[in-house]
Order: structure tokens, then C-alpha cells, then sequence
């Protein structure tokens, strides 16, 4: 089969697409013929080395094993199991639940043994891909690429809001408003809680798709004053921050939450380092929370939505597996308004 493996940590050079050989599945997974998979920040920041410090770094301190299939956001057809799983799933139209671990299934995106698929385990760069059969679940659309996009983007955004604790009507900041992660974070916050959204972009001539997603106001972060803006549109501090920017807008982000608010990150494509005035946090009562994927709970409510129709799939452009190195130029350009998507 195809697979675009990544092998090494450097740019995108490292991104190859080779003939491998397909997987087979072991006890209790399931094989799955990749329909679409869709790109996240996660796979750029694994292949540059990004998430620590050193050479190597991935996930987990002992960094990633090379060559590696990169890809979580998974949607396909199962068309073998291996054994202890039932032959009627054969046919089956799944989307992939990304992560897996031993002990409490709801504590599985903090489990010292939480491994990742396109991390730990081959991802759906790929024709094909083996993952354990009970974390393949229907699919919330009927189509394929609409449902490659909520794995890793909607499962970190839902459990970002929870954290929050959002009631109806109080105001949350979104940055980063036009990606995957950001997009979704504006439908979930404004039509699954209630609250209203002021969306941080870049491009303005996104205000009208941004308030169609939700938005109730939409603001520059290229804007001179826009710390002064925030405060305008919502006549007064605000109440939450849901944050993917990192270091370019911190220091704004906590100088507009009102006393006692809540800042809530799961990125840093602005910054991975940043300065804090301790006093701004504990004489504000401010409370930062970090935040990245999330429970399987959390992933069958996302998935309720979406058949629902809350929260709807934003598709900003598709690729052949082929060109998986030039979707990943288009995706780290950052003018994306929603997902990019692989289609092998």
C-alpha cells in the first residue's frame, strides 16, 4: 500500500510517500481502508521535534520511532478483524477515537501510558491502518471526509469548553478563530453552551463565515488596539479564553478576562514561550488550564452534536495522499478557514 511516512525529525522533506507493506490486524483490531484523514498541527509539530526539548520529542519523552505514518483525524471502511472481534463489523463506516490507554477510560488523555495513533502507532497517511476495534465508531455524517474532521480538532475543542465550565450568555474569546481547532471552538461554545463568541482572525473578510459559524463579534488580531476592541464589544471584561495562539496574544488574552476568569490553551502556533506576570494571575483570581484531546465522553457528545447538527464540518481544501507534503505547506500557511483533508 501508500503511506506517507515521516523519517526523521526536520522539515518537509522528511515527509516521504512509500510503498509499505499492509497491515495486518492482531487480536481484538480491526484493518480499516482510509477514506479520508484529516490534517492537524499535531503531525507538523511531531516531524519538526516540536513538543520538547532536544532532538527527541514527541508525545512521550523517549520521542518518536521512524519511519512513522502520521494521521488521526481517520475516517474508512473496516474490511478485515482479527481475532476476538466479531466478522458482522466487516463493512462497517467508522471514524477512529485517536488515543488509547490502560486504566479508567476517562482518564485516558492524561494517562502516563496514553499512546497516540499517528504517534505511537501508524496513522491514516495511509491506504490502510489497524486500530483496536472498540475505539472505531459510526460515523456522525454520512460522508467521509465531513467525518474525518472531528477526531482530534472537535475532541480537543469539546473538552477544552468543558473545562470551562461555560454557562449561556457569558463571553468567551477564541483565538486562532479561523483554523481546525479554533472553528470548531466557535460552533461549540456558541450553539452547544450558549455562550457568546468574540472570534480573533486575521483576515476580517472572514466576519460574515465566522458569524455564520456562531461568531457574535469578530475582531483583527493584526489590530493596534485590539485589547481596547475586546473590552468595547463586550462592555467590559470578559469572562473565558479558549486559546490555541500561545504566546502572540497572552499577555492581551489575561488583561481582558474579568476577575476570577478562566484561560483555557491546547496550542501555541503564536509562541511556545511567553512572559507571566505572576501578579496579573492571582490578583485577577485568573485560572489557566492546559488542555489537548480529551475522554471518550467527551467524544460521544461531540458526535451527538454533529448528528445534530450543532456543530457542522468546515472544509477549507482536499488533497490526494499523494501531495501529503504539499497539504501540510497549505496547513502550516495558516489561511485556512477550517480542515484540510487527505483522501487516499
Amino acid at each position: 500500500m501508500k503511506a506517507a511516512q515521516v523519517m526523521g525529525y526536520g522539515g518537509f522533506d522528511q515527509l516521504q510517500v512509500n510503498e509499505v507493506e499492509k497491515p495486518t490486524p492482531k487480536e481484538n483490531e480491526v484493518l480499516i481502508r482510509v477514506k479520508a484523514c484529516a490534517i492537524n498541527n499535531t503531525e507538523i509539530w511531531m516531524r519538526e521535534g516540536a513538543y520538547g526539548a532536544g532532538e527527541e520529542s514527541g508525545w512521550k519523552p523517549e520521542g518518536v520511532q521512524f519511519p512513522r505514518t502520521p494521521g488521526s483525524d481517520i475516517t474508512g471502511d473496516i474490511v478485515e478483524v482479527g481475532s476476538d472481534v466479531d466478522s458482522s463489523r466487516i463493512g462497517e463506516q467508522v471514524v477512529v477515537f485517536p488515543l488509547t490507554a490502560s486504566g479508567d477510560p476517562e482518564d485516558v488523555h492524561i494517562a502516563d501510558d496514553m499512546s497516540f495513533i499517528g504517534s505511537e502507532f501508524d496513522g491514516g497517511y495511509a491506504e490502510y491502518v489497524v486500530w483496536p476495534a472498540h475505539l472505531c465508531y459510526p460515523m456522525a455524517l454520512s460522508s467521509y471526509e465531513e467525518s474525518a474532521v472531528f477526531s482530534v480538532s472537535g475532541l480537543t475543542g469539546w473538552h477544552m469548553v468543558e473545562q470551562l465550565d461555560l454557562k449561556p450568555g457569558q463571553t468567551v474569546m477564541v483565538t486562532g478563530a479561523n483554523g481546525g481547532v479554533g472553528s470548531l471552538n466557535v460552533q461549540i461554545a456558541s450553539r452547544v453552551f450558549g455562550a457568546n463568541v468574540i472570534a480573533i482572525v486575521g483576515d476580517l473578510a472572514l466576519e460574515e463565515r465566522m458569524k455564520e459559524l456562531g461568531a457574535t463579534h469578530v475582531l483583527s488580531y493584526r489590530s493596534d488596539s485590539l485589547e481596547q476592541e475586546i473590552l468595547d464589544v463586550n462592555d467590559g471584561p470578559i469572562d473565558a479564553v479558549l486559546d490555541v495562539v500561545g504566546d502572540a496574544l497572552f499577555n492581551i488574552s489575561l488583561n481582558v478576562l474579568k476577575k476570577g476568569g478562566k484561560f483555557c490553551t491546547s496550542g501555541s502556533s503564536g509562541g511556545q514561550i511567553t512572559e507571566l506576570d505572576f501578579r496579573t494571575m492571582y490578583l485577577k483570581h485568573i485560572a489557566l488550564l492546559g488542555s489537548v484531546l480529551g475522554t471518550r465522553e467527551d467524544f460521544r457528545k461531540l458526535m451527538e452534536a454533529v448528528s445534530e447538527g450543532k456543530v457542522k464540518p468546515i472544509i477549507d481544501k482536499t488533497f490526494p495522499l499523494e501531495e501529503a507534503r504539499e497539504a501540510q505547506k497549505y496547513f502550516k500557511d495558516g489561511k485556512t478557514l477550517g480542515k484540510v483533508v487527505l483522501l487516499p
